[in-house]
């Protein structure tokens, strides 16, 4: 199983860029996929969920308003798009899958999930 992430880059505050990730040797529309980043120094933190395709999401408040998560159960793949971006933002951003249900309280912790990609930068900078 592998989660190929494509995207990032740099932008200037309040610019938008998306992030991709395909995920091949087995399909995870029933399982969430999910994003989150890392910045240097810090801890990787949540970022959004998607539960199924097209199921519910949730969005880390940090982002809420600016980012969005979509998944293409067609193309075994979960994007993110990001508006708005501020200096803050501005880390290695991974996408996650899991490999089974996961209950809504662990929905947002990175133990919960099975599979990551190879991380994408992003640099927020004027």
């Amino acid at each position: 199983v592998q989660l190929q992430a494509s995207g990032g880059g740099e932008v200037q505050p309040g610019g938008s860029l998306r992030h991709s990730c395909a995920a091949s040797g087995r399909t995870f529309s029933s399982y969430p996929m999910a994003w989150f980043r890392q910045a240097p120094g810090k801890e990787r933190e949540f970022v959004a969920v998607m539960r199924r395709s097209g199921g519910t999401t949730a969005y880390a408040d940090s982002v809420k308003g600016r980012f969005t998560i979509s998944r293409d159960n067609a193309m075994n793949t979960v994007d993110l798009h990001m508006k708005n971006l501020k200096p803050d933002d501005t880390a290695v951003y991974y996408c996650a899958a899991a490999a089974r249900a996961v209950i809504l309280s662990q929905i947002r912790y990175k133990e919960s999930y099975d599979y990551w990609g190879q991380g994408t930068q992003v640099t927020v900078s004027s």
